[in-house]
C-alpha cells in the first residue's frame, strides 16, 4: 500500500473509532445521571452485572466495531460498501438512541421494543460484514451477543416493575 493510500486508511480508522467512541460517551453521558439516582431504585433481575462492568465492556465493543466497519471499507470503499456501512451507521444511531429511551427518558418498555430492533440491525450488520470480511463479522459477534444479554436484562427490568412482557 502506498503512502498516501496507508495515511488514508489510518484517517478512515480514526473516523470510525470517532464515531463508535462519541456515540459510547454520549450514550454514557445520557446514562451517567440515571445510574445514580433512578436505575438503583429499579428491582433487576439476579443475573445483572454490577455497573462498573458496563464501561469497559462497552468500550472494548465499540473499538472492536470499529474495526469491523474499517476492515469492511478497506475491502469495498465507501460506495462499494454502501448498504453495510450504511446499516452500520444506522445501528450505531439505534445504540444511542437505545441509551435516551432507557436511562434518559426511562421508558422502559420502549427501550424494549427499540433494543429489539437494534438487535435485528446488529444482526444484520454482522452478516453484511460476514459477507464482505470474515474478520469483520467475528468482531461483531461479541456485540450481537452482548446487545442480545441486554435485550433480556432490558425484559426482566421490564417484567420486574410489574408490566407484561408484550
Amino acid at each position: 500500500m502506498a503512502e498516501p493510500e496507508k495515511r488514508r486508511s489510518w484517517l478512515v480508522l480514526a473516523g470510525f473509532l470517532a464515531a463508535s467512541l462519541s456515540v459510547s460517551l454520549i450514550g454514557g453521558a445520557v446514562t451517567a445521571t440515571s445510574v445514580e439516582t433512578w436505575y438503583p431504585r429499579l428491582i433487576t433481575p439476579a443475573f445483572t452485572p454490577p455497573d462498573w462492568v458496563f464501561g469497559p465492556v462497552w468500550t472494548v465493543l465499540y473499538i472492536m466495531m470499529a474495526v469491523a466497519a474499517w476492515r469492511v471499507w478497506r475491502r469495498t470503499g465507501f460506495a462499494g460498501g454502501a448498504v453495510p456501512l450504511g446499516l452500520y451507521g444506522v445501528q450505531l444511531g439505534l445504540n444511542l438512541a437505545w441509551s435516551v429511551l432507557f436511562f434518559g427518558l426511562n421508558w422502559i418498555g420502549v427501550a424494549l421494543a427499540e433494543i429489539a430492533v437494534l438487535w435485528l440491525a446488529i444482526a444484520v450488520t454482522t452478516l453484511l460484514f460476514w459477507h464482505v470480511d470474515r474478520i469483520a463479522g467475528w468482531l461483531m459477534l461479541p456485540y450481537l451477543l452482548w446487545v442480545g444479554y441486554a435485550t433480556v436484562l432490558n425484559a426482566a427490568i421490564w417484567q420486574l416493575q410489574g408490566r407484561p412482557i408484550p
